[in-house]
């Protein structure tokens, strides 16, 4: 492990060229992983781990995504097993089920998590706040996280590009001497670009804030905010889309992600970067009394249990559904969905 300096703060940090994946593979050779759970983190994470050598099975129910799982080349029988099957052949249980999915499945789970075995998980959700979940671990395991900071999809499609995800990484019960070493490799194996260290509680709680802010929630307000106001005041819906969100996400996303937002501000036109300066501001002393009550609310457990309580309803899928679809129809992604296909990329298709 090394120390980085990161804006005048140090932190531990792992990266491929410390730990090659012929080294983890050497770690992990006795092991067998069993990743349970073949839904949005699943496929990634045991098909990056089957591409690197390791040896992986993986543990679904019957349906849908279970067909996608021998889609995806896992074997009945012998690569592909039942939940409890799958879990009982595994020396690291790799828990990658939602989160509502872990409390359903945890009582099925727990009688195979015996002394000697590690369970992995990639969110910290369940175990940090396990006075709601239910998800107390057996005290005689090791208990450890990589958590990809991104979708399933993107640590595939990372992996397959030959670049890799950055993840955190973090060991909660360490009962083998080993846990350290373990999650390191897992984290290699899974195609992590480079791993820094964090806790289970500071995870899952930067993970929920980073969800409903900058992410997702807040992203989706700002932009749809900007949009009705451009179309208030008379902008056609292809003038608001384009200046609020398609130039954002197809010229300027590229720009700050690949040198940074000071130089994307020193590329840009004077007028932009004039208006840039003097407004950010006013935006960050806006913004920032919401992020607080965010992030208290997150802390507190808040988050944690109305996603519990939401995810219990019968009907819950029902809703989503509805609210989902209202998000699809609303004007501004409608137009979205015009411009798209307007691309230069999709018109010569």
């Amino acid at each position: 492990m090394a120390t980085i300096n990161f804006g005048g703060v140090d932190e531990t940090v792992v990266t491929r060229e410390e730990i090659p994946v012929e080294k983890a593979r050497e770690i992990l050779k006795d092991q067998v992983i069993a990743v349970i759970g073949y839904g949005v983190q699943g496929p990634g994470q045991a098909l990056n781990l089957r591409d690197n050598g390791f040896n992986v099975i993986v543990g679904q129910r019957p349906g849908k995504t279970y067909e996608k799982a021998v889609a995806d080349g896992w074997v009945p029988g012998e690569t592909l097993f039942g939940i409890e099957e799958a879990c009982a052949k595994g020396t690291i249980v790799m828990c990658l089920l939602s989160d509502a999915a872990v409390m359903s499945v945890w009582p099925t789970m727990k009688p195979y998590l015996t002394p000697g075995k590690t369970l992995y998980f990639s969110h910290g959700f369940a175990i940090t706040w396990s006075d709601r979940t239910g998800c107390v671990p057996p005290t005689d395991i090791d208990v450890i996280m990589v958590a990809p900071k991104g979708s399933g999809t993107t640590v595939r499609s990372l992996f397959l590009e030959g670049r890799g995800i950055n993840s955190s990484f973090a060991v909660y019960q360490d009962v083998s001497g080993k846990a350290l070493e373990n999650t390191l490799a897992l984290g290699i194996g899974i195609g992590s670009g480079y791993m820094f260290e964090t806790t289970f509680q500071r995870e899952a709680t930067s993970d929920l804030t980073g969800e409903r802010g900058s992410l997702m929630g807040a992203i989706q307000g700002l932009l749809l905010a900007q949009y009705e106001v451009l179309r208030e005041n008379g902008h056609s819906p292809s003038e608001a889309f384009n200046e609020t969100v398609e130039e954002l996400t197809q010229s300027l996303m590229p720009l700050f992600a690949k040198k940074g937002m000071d130089w994307m501000y020193a590329n840009c036109s004077t007028t932009a970067q004039r208006g840039a300066l003097d407004w950010m501001g006013p935006f960050h002393d806006a913004c920032k009394p919401v992020v607080e009550k965010l992030y208290n609310s997150v802390k507190t457990g808040n988050e944690a249990q109305i996603s519990i309580d939401a995810n219990s309803k019968p009907d819950y899928r029902e809703g989503l559904e509805r609210e989902l679809k209202a998000l699809r129809e609303s004007e501004m992604w409608r137009t979205g969905a015009v411009v798209r296909e307007l691309r230069p990329e999709n018109l010569k298709k």
